[in-house]
């Protein structure tokens, strides 16, 4: 089945939210920050460093705030106005201890109960306040950018910062109370920066650009975190999720639930774009921007053109990439068969084990490993310094992804996850969906997942079924009625499997001439 003749989706809707920095400036002149790592139990950004923040609640709008905060008028115009300075103060009382007040300041056991109170959401922190007189003083706060989560993942937000300069001397610190998050603490923005480039730390970009920002120019730089003032808040234009590697979500005719395509910037230098999915010309001029921007930034120039595979959401744009900087398409033999069927053109082939070194800082060394499964010609490409895996699309943070006989194999793409296993890489940016930063755990779950649908097929199987199609209740819960030729294919491909390690004797030849037809 075609992905142009499945139901269209639209990407997740953004939901408001709103989170403070706090900053210091040290005895030297540094510009200090506190940041917390989220726990990593959690679902959205488990693991993750981040400034103090979370969702508008429905009570954020009847909490009592005063003071004008600079920045205010760029704030107002930045897009759909909320209760985004509420919801920042109390989400930094939450989790850092911070309670910016105007008012008689209660004692220090009363403010931590509140706190305790407000965490497990037994507290109206505005009925709180107005009964001891106090408001939430704003007048501190200054405005530092609003951000759209790109449509890439299943969860997005439309964020509003704020900067909150807090000195040493303030008798109320900041500190994190174990559950949501972690750890806190105060850094300075330019060791955060080293350890994000180290790989030590994960950051979503907003959280990295305002550390650049900030290790550049400290709080005098903010105004460089402000969006476009006239119209509604901006995704990022990429995500860097690891150094030098930059992730550009493209709108694709790609399988639902997945909506776009993930193409990859990696190197600075030598800058190699991975996989223009997209067939749109305004999609493919928005890439273009992009590319012309990274390189003015990192001071290089796009090299060539990588293809994961040859399906159509990961290729539909190479041709028109390649004639705008005249740079060559490299991707796997068997992917170059079929890709000059299309009449694309292939400069190049990627082998196996290859190693290609792409200068910049810091130098990039990416490894080539073919991972026939998905098509027989996969190839992911692993960033040995960071142990970062492109994965193509041997994984999808939306679905399971499709194995597809004839060219796609189920034996091969089990065998292709255990390859990628033996790696032990740290995180994976797969093709559709955001990163998954334990990467071990993800591949490990892709393969068992696989295993249990087979034992499924292997049962119906045992049980009398033999048609693919009257297999399907019985295999999968649940299934959309517009996923039951994908579904089916799946079966055949277990099928197969199946028969080749002996668990089926002989597959009947109209199953066969079933697992041969695309």
């Amino acid at each position: 089945m075609r992905p142009e003749s499945l139901p269209r989706l639209e990407p997740a809707r953004p939901r408001l939210s709103a989170g403070v920095i706090p900053y210091r400036i040290s005895a030297t002149g540094e510009c200090e920050i506190f940041w917390v790592r989220r726990s990593k139990s959690l679902r959205f950004m488990g693991g993750w460093n981040a400034f103090p923040g979370g969702r508008l609640s429905e009570r954020d709008a009847g909490l009592p705030v005063t003071g004008r905060f600079d920045g205010q008028d760029a704030y107002l115009a930045s897009g759909k106005r909320a209760a985004h300075v509420g919801c920042a103060l109390r989400e930094l009382f939450e989790e850092a201890g911070i309670l910016p007040l105007k008012g008689p300041s209660p004692d220090e056991a009363e403010v931590q109960r509140a706190r305790n109170a407000l965490l497990t959401d037994g507290l109206d922190l505005a009925g709180w306040l107005r009964r001891r007189g106090l408001e939430l003083d704003a007048s501190g706060l200054r405005y530092a950018g609003r951000w759209v989560t790109p449509p890439l993942s299943r969860l997005r937000f439309d964020a509003t910062f704020f900067l909150l300069e807090w000195a040493t001397g303030q008798p109320r610190q900041p500190n994190v109370i174990p559950g949501e998050l972690s750890a806190g603490e105060w850094v300075a923005a330019k060791e955060a920066l080293v350890h994000w480039e180290a790989g030590d730390v994960f950051l979503a970009q907003p959280t990295l650009e305002t550390i650049r920002v900030l290790s550049e120019e400290g709080p005098a730089g903010r105004k460089r975190l402000w969006k476009s003032q006239a119209r509604e808040p901006d995704s990022p234009h990429s995500i860097e999720f690891r150094p030098l590697t930059r992730v550009i979500p493209l709108a694709s005719r790609t399988l639902p639930p997945a909506t776009h395509t993930n193409a990859v910037l990696l190197g600075g230098k030598d800058i190699i774009l991975v996989d223009p999915g997209s067939p749109w010309d305004g999609e493919l001029q928005r890439l273009i921007r992009i590319i012309d921007t990274e390189a003015r930034r990192t001071r290089g120039q796009l090299a060539g053109i990588w293809l994961t595979h040859q399906h159509d959401d990961h290729v539909a744009g190479a041709e028109t990439v390649r004639r705008h900087y005249n740079v060559p398409i490299h991707c796997h033999a068997a992917t170059a068969a079929q890709l000059g069927q299309a009449g694309i053109r292939i400069d190049g082939h990627l082998e196996d084990g290859q190693t290609v070194k792409l200068p910049g800082r810091p130098p990039l060394q990416v490894r080539v490993v073919h991972t026939p499964g998905h098509s027989s010609g996969h190839l992911c490409f692993f960033e040995e310094r960071t142990r970062t895996l492109l994965c193509g699309d041997m994984l999808s943070g939306y679905s399971t992804v499709v194995i597809n006989p004839p060219d796609g194999s189920m034996t091969e793409y089990i065998d292709s996850l255990d390859r990628l296993m033996a790696l032990r890489p740290q995180v994976i940016l797969p093709s559709h969906g955001t990163m998954f930063p334990d990467a071990a755990t993800a591949l490990d779950e892709a393969r068992q997942h696989r295993l249990r649908r087979e034992d499924r097929v292997l049962a119906a199987w045992q049980g009398g079924e033999v048609d693919p199609e009257s297999m399907l209740a019985k295999v999968y819960d649940g299934l959309h009625p517009a996923a039951r030729p994908i579904a089916v294919r799946q079966i055949l491909a277990h099928l197969e499997r199946l028969e080749s390690n002996g668990q089926i004797a002989q597959l009947p030849e109209r199953v066969r001439n079933l697992i041969g037809r695309c």
